[in-house]
């Protein structure tokens, strides 16, 4: 049973995540921190969500 409550203007395909929404892919958080890990980004790939949290194991 799915209990989280997707924040449908956040979309995210991380299932590792512990903020994801495991049957749609939405996270739960009202908002997120969007950052880079590069001195000087110039593709989507230099961008990081600051956010992430990984899950715990059951």
């Amino acid at each position: 049973m799915d209990h989280c409550k997707a924040n449908e203007s956040i979309r995210c395909s991380v299932v590792q995540c512990k903020n994801h929404c495991d049957t749609k892919d939405y996270c739960a958080l009202e908002s997120i921190t969007v950052g880079t890990h590069e001195a000087n980004p110039t593709v989507c790939q230099c961008t990081d969500c600051e956010s992430f949290q990984p899950k715990q194991c059951r």
